[in-house]
């Protein structure tokens, strides 16, 4: 394909993912999510009998957006009931480091392995209409650390060209990661703020890279989609979709630049309960008090304040440490930065992704010597 068609898909990439950026979103999740981008050494095949070690630390803040509420209700996957308008949300953030490995079985097809380290620390008010004095709810905080779901996955580069990349793979999340971890009053946390989602996950991705100037300027875009079963406790996490699209410039042999547009949609997570809501004013004599039943059955709820969609724009760069200092410490490694920076955000009233920021190393060993 001529270099002119190649920059016209490119520009129907970035055009489609722009486009996703302002179209009506969802309701905004809850609980807690990770910052994401694109990193190439993740999303390649490496060559035959070469290994790539990527470590990831990313910072991940939610807060309040200005005039939300953060009013939402609440998740009792010991009694199955949900009890709308319950929290009163105050602040999420998520640390996670990241081991991930990727190995190549061939030259097009690989094998990777991604192990997450996860801090999580949340507060907010909880019993609104039944604690403190006048219904204003108590305070309560939530942390928590160690492995999230580890994912492992085959990918297989279908066009493994000079200019061209098309990668396509398969990922499995184990539900390795804590599910019941408690908060400051020795209760199971919600399903949302926890480390693992408590069941397995499905994750076909693609990724796809040409080269609109060799050796100088690469064009990239990715997409991936999640599924996650119901856990034991009767919670699903909703459907995950996930676009990206940007461009590396190769300033000198050892810095590349890079910029990137990043969208997520997040789909209603789903809850199998009976439904209440909190005590309010209108219920004296019985406020404060006990929840007000509504719905007694179990059966599959939406829960309201879950879903999102989240669109940033993420610029970074990446020094190739043995292009900068030769020696056998630096070969084959490279460290880069991104800073996700949001620019549109859907939250309805609950916590929404703020600026984030990932940090990475990545090296390579030759385990076999390619024949």
């Amino acid at each position: 394909m001529k270099l002119s068609g190649r920059i016209l898909i490119a520009a129907a990439i970035v055009s489609i993912v722009i486009s996703l950026s302002f179209a009506p979103g969802a309701s905004a999740s809850c609980g807690a999510v990770n910052c994401f981008v694109v990193i190439g050494s993740q999303q390649q095949v490496p060559q035959a009998g070469l290994l790539t070690v990527n470590g990831i630390y990313n910072y991940t803040p939610m807060r309040l957006l200005e005039g939300t509420s953060g009013v939402i209700p609440a998740v009792d996957q010991a009694s199955r009931q949900m009890i709308l308008d319950h929290h009163k949300e105050t602040r999420t953030i998520t640390q996670q480091a990241t081991l991930d490995l990727n190995y190549g079985l061939t030259d097009r097809l690989g094998v990777q392995l991604t192990v997450p380290y996860m801090w999580r620390t949340h507060k907010h008010i909880d019993g609104l209409g039944e604690g403190g004095a006048n219904g204003e709810g108590d305070p309560n905080r939530f942390s928590a650390n160690g492995i999230g779901d580890i994912r492992v996955g085959l990918k297989y580069n279908v066009l493994p060209t000079l200019r061209n990349m098309v990668v396509l793979g398969l990922g499995v999340y184990l539900p390795t990661g804590n599910t019941h971890a408690h908060d400051s009053e020795e209760n199971i946390m919600e399903s949302p703020t926890q480390l693992g989602r408590g069941q397995v996950g499905l994750n076909p991705t693609v990724y796809q890279s040409y080269e609109l100037i060799p050796h100088l300027l690469n064009q990239f875009a990715s997409a991936s989609y999640r599924h996650t079963f119901r856990n034991n406790d009767g919670y699903q996490f909703g459907d995950e979709y996930m676009i990206n699209a940007g461009l590396n410039y190769v300033a000198t042999p050892w810095l590349v630049l890079t910029g990137q547009v990043n969208y997520r949609y997040l789909v209603h997570d789903n809850f199998k309960s009976s439904l209440s809501r909190s005590a309010t004013p209108a219920d004296a004599p019985d406020f404060p008090g006990e929840p007000v039943v509504l719905d007694p059955t179990i059966r599959n709820r939406a829960v309201p304040t879950t879903g999102s969609t989240y669109h940033a724009f993420s610029p970074g760069f990446q020094v190739s440490l043995g292009q900068l200092v030769e020696s056998s410490w630096t070969n084959m490694t490279s460290m880069y930065f991104y800073a996700q920076i949001p620019f549109a955000r859907d939250s309805n009233g609950s916590l929404a992704q703020g600026t984030s920021f990932v940090f990475g190393l990545t090296r390579s060993f030759q385990l076999v010597k390619p024949s």
